[in-house]
């Protein structure tokens, strides 16, 4: 057994200007099919669907621009010397937690100005967020946008198209966005599993949040990408905060409904 080639165009029509790509037809999906495990969990949980998909073109907006952000902080060199490129979303570069972030951002925005229950909402949206992560990373397995170190392994992936956006073409690479995309299916079958045995509201997306990251956050030792802090890549350092924001706050709600279940005394 030796090395995957893929040699697949990432371009799968191109008219004039205009080219479809794979990427973005991946994107497209992961949206469509985030949005239907969305709204059929919304209206389990007695949420008004209309407000919710309002909720969620707010999230997928500001998941978008936090995405490509958080992309562009992380490859400032590049793009410090070609400007024009970080607006070419349609090529590829979402940094995932920057999406989160942002989409997460935007969401409370319409969720707190509509006076909607968060933690409930965030709840019905978790499992639709992991689904939709593990779809778009198809487009990155064609793209070749995403993968990791150098390897010898047997299921190393080896980019020959030119249109592909691997560091080599020729060079077998760690395929990372399988690792993830193999986690984030597995983090999704937990929520599903779960999303009727946890009972403190917002404690699910947390999970979700948490669980996420700590994947993220040991996915990217196989990356080579620029040192952050204390040794670590961007991307591993906003894993660790989002993990450290899930766990804190996990407690905190588990300890307010602690306290609102204990007998008044008098």
């Amino acid at each position: 057994m030796g090395p995957i080639v893929i040699n697949i165009d990432p371009v799968i029509v191109q008219i004039s200007h205009f080219s479809l790509r794979w990427y973005g037809l991946a994107i497209a999906a992961a949206m469509v099919a985030g949005f239907a495990v969305g709204l059929r969990e919304a209206g389990r949980k007695g949420l008004d669907k209309d407000q919710i998909y309002s909720a969620g073109m707010w999230a997928v907006i500001g998941g978008l621009v936090g995405a490509r952000i958080l992309h562009v902080i992380d490859k400032w060199q590049y793009y410090l010397s070609n400007p024009a490129a970080a607006l070419a979303v349609q090529d590829g570069g979402l940094a995932i937690l920057g999406g989160i972030i942002g989409g997460a951002a935007a969401c409370l925005i319409y969720l707190r100005r509509h006076d909607l229950p968060v933690g409930k909402v965030a709840d019905a949206v978790a499992p639709a967020l992991i689904l939709g992560q593990a779809i778009g990373r198809i487009g990155c397995t064609i793209n070749g946008d995403a993968v990791g170190s150098a390897t010898n392994l047997p299921w190393g992936f080896i980019y020959t198209h030119p249109g592909a956006m691997a560091p080599s073409l020729g060079q077998a690479y760690q395929p990372t966005m399988v690792y993830e995309m193999a986690w984030d299916i597995i983090v999704f079958g937990i929520l599903w599993w779960a999303r009727d045995r946890i009972k403190v509201e917002g404690t699910l997306f947390l999970a979700y949040l948490g669980l996420y990251s700590a994947g993220k956050f040991v996915i990217s030792f196989w990356r080579e990408e620029s040192i952050f802090l204390f040794g670590l890549q961007e991307a591993q350092v906003v894993a660790l905060v989002a993990i450290a924001f899930a766990a804190a706050l996990a407690i905190n709600l588990a300890s307010r409904r602690s306290a609102k279940q204990l007998p008044s005394v008098g």
